[in-house]
Parts: C-alpha cells; structure tokens; sequence
C-alpha cells in the first residue's frame, strides 16, 4: 500500500504488511538515516504495537513527522 503523507517532508510510504505484521516499510523522501532506522525498527512488529509506539509524535513545530505518518498509514490497513 502506498499512503500520501501530510505536512512531512516524506512525500510518501510505501508498507507491507501480513497477517497484521509489518514486513517492510519505504519512506519515499524524508530525511534518510531517521526514516531508514525507523523502516528497520518496525519491520517485524505488530502493527498495532507500532501504532501505539509511533502515534503522537511530532517533528519539530509541527504537528505530525514520519513516524506519526507511518501510524496514520497503518491505522488504514486495521
């Protein structure tokens, strides 16, 4: 699945998931090392452990970041 990030310098994630696990995630943009570590640190994880993990969080001023993005676009998949 391909979700279109809002307000995050990521234009868009493309996720993974089976059996309610994440098997790969791919920040397209975004600052590389952060979305790269983020990517590796979820892959395997339950997607609802990671919702909660990752909700919430912001970058900086604004509202949202890449990982709060990647648990928007996982909150689609449940």
């Amino acid at each position: 699945m391909r979700y279109q990030t809002q307000g995050t310098c990521s234009t868009a994630i493309d996720v993974e998931v089976k059996d309610g696990i994440i098997e790969s995630v791919k920040f397209i943009g975004g600052c590389n090392g952060n979305t790269q570590g983020v990517s590796a640190l979820v892959k395997g994880m339950p997607v609802d452990e990671a919702i909660r993990r990752l909700k919430g969080i912001k970058c900086g001023f604004r509202p949202t970041s890449c990982p709060d993005q990647l648990a928007r676009a996982l909150e689609q998949l449940s």
